[in-house]
């Protein structure tokens, strides 16, 4: 007879004959210990990535980061035999710098049986940044419609990158790039502000005096270099500071 289509028969019986039975069925072989609840991989991947969302979202806050981010929690062995754990279980990154790309989470149960496992994650933030939109030849200025922007994730772009468009405007690239390339802040140099063989103003100041007169560059120069100037009137060479396209500035 099966033993175990007699059980399902007897179960609409009384209480009292089943708790007969199930005796008599440990005496058989049958195993009438009960099975041991266990922490499921699930529950270990819920745990990180609630987590992660928390810590970086926090991250993002505090440095002021502006962007999205994905969490993908890697894959865990099925076969995972970890006891179930009495308290809510602890998390922590193990490392200290920001909470993005490649990161492991350490999670532990620190009651009953206490056991710890390391969890693996990718964090990608996802950034507007700033491309080229057509090629560039070498030192050609950085204009509006040069530029555009789109999303990236910025993990992956580890020569850095730029997020406002102001940061590339007016300044000339240092090599060719080419279309749809991110603009980087090492391929960026300011654009001369003045060139030799411009006229100039120059703006002498004194305290609250100034006076203005007519001169040429001898140098090229970007906003805020100081280069070599000659006043058109006295002809004298004198060493002024640019502060606009056209503009240089001297002390009296």
């Amino acid at each position: 007879m099966n033993i175990f289509m007699t059980l399902y028969r007897l179960w609409p019986m009384k209480h009292h004959t089943l708790a007969g039975v199930l005796p008599a069925l440990c005496l058989l072989g049958y195993s009438c210990t009960p099975a041991l609840a266990n922490t499921l991989p699930e529950e270990l991947i819920g745990a990180t990535e609630g987590f992660l969302e928390y810590t970086v979202d926090d991250y993002l806050q505090r440095s002021e980061i502006q962007g999205r981010h994905e969490i993908r929690v890697s894959a865990l062995d099925p076969r995972l035999n970890l006891a179930s754990c009495d308290e809510d279980l602890t998390q922590s990154l193990q490392s200290s710098g920001p909470p993005l790309g490649r990161v492991t989470v350490k999670v532990s149960c620190e009651s009953g049986t206490p056991w710890s496992i390391f969890v693996p994650a990718q964090v990608s933030l996802y950034r507007e940044v700033v491309i080229l939109v057509r090629p560039l030849k070498r030192e050609e200025v950085i204009g509006l419609g040069d530029i555009g922007m789109v999303e990236k994730d910025v993990g992956t772009l580890g020569r850095g990158y730029l997020t406002d468009p102001e940061q590339a405007l007016g300044r000339k690239v240092t090599r060719t790039l080419q279309a749809d390339l991110v603009l980087t802040p090492n391929v960026l140099q300011l654009a001369d502000a003045v060139h030799r063989g411009d006229q100039v103003m120059i703006i002498a100041r004194s305290g609250n005096i100034s006076v203005r007169m007519p001169g040429e560059a001898l140098a090229n120069g970007v906003l805020g270099e100081q280069i070599s100037v000659r006043n058109a009137g006295s002809k004298r060479v004198i060493r002024a500071r640019i502060i606009g396209p056209g503009q240089v500035e001297a002390e009296l």
